[in-house]
């Protein structure tokens, strides 16, 4: 079971970073809310490509499971710097009152800890001896950040309630009751995830519900608005988080 649920995580994991990468190279310029960088930073025109070529190489070693350790580790890292210098230097203030930068920040925060988990999953060995040997410790501060992380976004379902509610396809029901429920259900798995309490079902059900988001709410958003970019990113950041859900499921189950 752990095994199948690496394998689906890692190949969840690496699609979005796949399509991050060629959108970055195909417009070179920062994509909206698109990870890992925010759009007000500068350079775009030549930090944009490098960003597009380093996310391409690590997203199809992740995909085809070469060199992963290595690959996860650095994508952490990255990711995890552009949080600190690129988001929260920059807009710290925004992160605190603004419900749309503290998005983009917090899940910036929380893929780069999902690769850190990551990293300790994926086969053995690496190029970089240093690394390697960091990699436990960095999965435990993945673990960490993933569950504080979760923790925000169930908080933002009760400050933003009605915004989450009409996101909802309209075929629903109790579109406000499901956005509260579903605000608890982040709340409850991240602090399951933090305290090692039921943390391997909690990541399970985490990344089941990311899935059928991404089914039934970001895909018909993407194919009605084909052109727009936030579309898109939210429907790929939900995929990643569906496979980061079953990563920290197979990490607490090695534990």
């Amino acid at each position: 079971m752990s095994t199948l649920l690496t394998k689906l995580g890692r190949v969840f994991f690496a699609i979005p970073l796949l399509i991050f990468a060629i959108e970055y190279l195909a417009h070179g310029r920062w994509q909206g809310g698109m990870p890992p960088v925010p759009p007000w930073t500068h350079g775009e025109h030549i930090f944009s490509y490098i960003t597009g070529a380093l996310l391409l190489v690590i997203g199809m070693s992740l995909l085809i499971n070469k060199e992963a350790r290595l690959s996860a580790t650095i994508l952490g890292l990255l990711f995890l710097f552009c949080v600190v210098f690129l988001h929260a230097a920059k807009h710290f203030s925004g992160i605190i009152h603004d419900g749309g930068i503290r998005t983009r920040a917090f899940e910036t925060f929380a893929l780069g800890g999902a690769a850190f988990v990551l990293a300790a999953l994926v086969s053995k060995g690496c190029s970089i001896q240093f690394l390697a040997s960091a990699n436990p410790m960095l999965a435990i501060i993945g673990r960490y950040i993933y569950a504080f992380s979760m923790i925000i976004f169930g908080i933002q379902h009760f400050l933003y309630a009605p915004y989450i509610a009409f996101l909802i396809p309209k075929w629903m029901p109790a579109h406000l009751f499901l956005a509260y429920f579903t605000g608890i259900a982040f709340i409850a798995a991240g602090l399951a995830i933090a305290t090692h309490i039921f943390s391997r079902l909690a990541s399970i059900l985490l990344g089941l519900m990311f899935l059928p988001w991404v089914i039934t709410l970001h895909t018909p958003r993407v194919i009605a608005s084909p052109h727009n970019t936030d579309e898109l990113v939210s429907l790929l950041v939900a995929l990643a988080f569906s496979g980061a859900s079953f990563l920290l499921a197979a990490y607490s189950k090695n534990r």
